[in-house]
């Protein structure tokens, strides 16, 4: 006998009755008892690689998380998906893969879960697009699921050298670092043997990247919605003690599906909100922006790009993390971590506390366990934040009719608005090549367009052209407007998100070298000097997309079906066009 009923349980299908034989046979054949067989079978699924450090912890983890499902009598099944690691794809084709994988971890999980009949899941991930691929999975197929992220990596230290620069010394480096340092090499300030010895120690163990770039960022998401247990999120990847919460975590999605508390019990539009909310106080990544909406979207959710800007105009930015601040995700968890944010802004009364959580408590309730208070050097007291709204802005106007999303963090209001003649380029490698051989001048406003989501195809991050801007100390003295995406770890006035895309016959198309364009972050507008008549004269002249060496395979196929930026770059009709739920077949 087990604890659970399992009459109602997907798993039925595959371990009850005598017409289940053959398929208990397979049981039986991984050494599984007949007790084990006849509990619940629980997903435990991790992107899990040789890629990068973000995943290389995440398979010892899952052992854990098996540990706690077993203490609390279910079946541990686990399970592996695919990831495409930013800091490894950056800068070349290979970066069309990134947005495109969040889908395929999002429907491989699903096709597992569904083809194998598991009863409820725990997600581990390490890099920027596993995060909101898992959660987008657990929504979609709204089960008892409960996400735990891997843990962010430890930060670098240069050695105490002369060939290294003294602004690189005595502070954190994190991989950020690396991709500005090759800038400064490619002007002459950094020589090749000071770059050899950086790239040695920047990254020095396991773990995701340590600023609050996108994969901290969309870990800060995961406690926030509720679907990672409070403070699961902040523990640098190499510390043992991380098993103590896959432990929690295999123990909590038990409670969870005893309890019939499924994923979209906890996601809702108000635990939404919440998300949005950490994302603006901590200067999160541009990239969320992008995420939240299309896990709403897996909920039949509305949560657009600009109701999430809308949230980051009216909330304070308190929490001073690189790549606009000082510190890096260790030291928020050395601070209290997410719950002493949230705690924060449950003081301003920014915060729906009657949202569910992991643990099967309300965020209320949670955040009434927290005994810790800011610190004043991470996390700053709301009432005294580092600037009054959040670190990333919305935009609108007749260059972005749907919107496009700019990260402000770091940058004074002064700098906050700018004006510039247009200088086009069709793609990031144009960009990049003239940016090298600095082909442009101050004040001009870099256009990079042909790099959205169906017209990339994939919208890549251009992390190696901003890095190189403010390599050679350009940051300031202009400004970048792209339909394709941002680097969490993207500095400068760096607008991105920009749509419709240029694919889909969007204004950023129809730009010229001169046009006038405005960008006005304080009052939310992105616009070019241009009467709609000449836009309109210009769509009439405009040859249609950008034909692009994908004409076959998963970017093909992927440029088919993505949806608009703001939508969240889906692929499919998601919650509102389902006619099942999948834990009731």
């Amino acid at each position: 006998m087990t604890k659970f009923d399992k009459s109602k349980l997907p798993s039925r299908h595959v371990t009850e009755g005598p017409q289940r034989a053959p398929h208990r046979s397979y049981y039986y054949a991984m050494g599984m008892t007949e007790e084990e067989i006849h509990q619940p079978l629980v997903g435990v699924a991790t992107c899990w690689n040789e890629a990068a450090p973000c995943n290389i912890a995440l398979s010892r983890q899952a052992q854990a998380v098996k540990g706690g499902v077993k203490e609390a009598h279910g079946s541990p099944r686990e399970f592996t998906t695919i990831t495409v690691t930013d800091g490894i794809a950056m800068g070349h084709e290979g970066m069309r893969s990134s947005l495109a994988s969040r889908e395929a971890i999002a429907d491989t999980v699903e096709l597992t879960m569904r083809g194998h009949c598991y009863d409820a899941l725990v997600g581990l991930a390490g890099c920027d697009k596993s995060l909101p691929g898992m959660m987008m999975a657990m929504v979609r197929l709204n089960v008892p699921s409960v996400f735990i992220y891997g843990g962010s990596i430890l930060p670098g230290r240069a050695p105490q050298v002369d060939e290294i620069p003294e602004d690189f010394r005595n502070r954190d480096l994190t991989v950020q670092d690396m991709f500005e340092a090759v800038g400064r090499q490619q002007n002459g300030t950094l020589s090749e043997a000071a770059l050899d010895m950086l790239e040695r120690v920047a990254c020095p163990s396991s773990g995701a990247c340590g600023g609050q770039f996108t994969a901290n960022t969309m870990a800060c998401v995961s406690e926030a919605i509720g679907l990672a247990l409070m403070n699961s999120s902040g523990m640098p990847a190499p510390y043992e003690s991380r098993d103590q919460y896959g432990e929690a975590s295999g123990r909590a999605v038990m409670n969870l599906l005893e309890k019939n508390i499924r994923a979209r019990d906890v996601v809702t539009l108000k635990s939404l909100q919440n998300a949005a909310r950490v994302v603006a106080c901590t200067g999160g990544s541009t990239n969320a922006g992008l995420h939240l909406p299309a896990i709403a979207h897996e909920a039949g959710i509305d949560f657009f790009l600009e109701d999430v800007c809308e949230i980051f105009r009216d909330t304070p930015y308190f929490v001073d993390l690189k790549p606009g601040g000082n510190y890096v995700a260790k030291d928020l968890y050395d601070a209290g971590g997410i719950p002493v944010v949230m705690k924060e802004l449950r003081k301003a009364g920014l915060i729906h506390e009657d949202c569910m959580t992991a643990s099967g408590h309300s965020i209320g309730e949670e955040l009434d366990k927290i005994g810790r208070e800011a610190d004043g050097r991470v996390i700053y007291p709301i009432d005294n934040p580092l600037t009054r709204t959040g670190g990333v802005v919305g935009l609108k106007g007749n260059l972005a009719p749907e919107g496009a999303i700019v990260k402000v963090a770091g940058i004074a209001p002064e700098h906050q608005v700018f004006s510039g003649p247009a200088r086009v380029f069709e793609c990031e490698e144009d960009a990049f090549e003239a940016v090298k051989a600095r082909q442009y001048e101050e004040g001009e406003v870099i256009v990079i367009r042909n790099e959205g989501p169906a017209g990339g195809p994939g919208m890549r991050e251009m992390l190696a052209t901003t890095a190189a801007l403010s390599g050679q100390g350009m940051g300031k003295k202009l400004a970048l407007i792209t339909d394709g995406r941002f680097s969490g770890a993207t500095r400068g006035f760096c607008v991105g998100h920009v749509g419709p895309e240029a694919a889909h016959g969007g204004p950023i198309a129809m730009l010229k070298d001169g046009d006038m364009i405005t960008i006005d972050a304080i009052k939310g507008e992105l616009s070019v000097d241009l009467s709609d008549d000449e836009l309109e004269a210009r769509k009439t002249d405009w040859k249609g997309p950008r034909d692009t060496i994908y004409a076959s395979g998963a970017l093909w196929k992927y440029a088919q079906q993505v949806g608009a930026t703001y939508k969240g770059a889906v692929t499919h009709p998601g919650g509102k066009a389902e006619k099942h739920v999948y834990m009731d077949l």
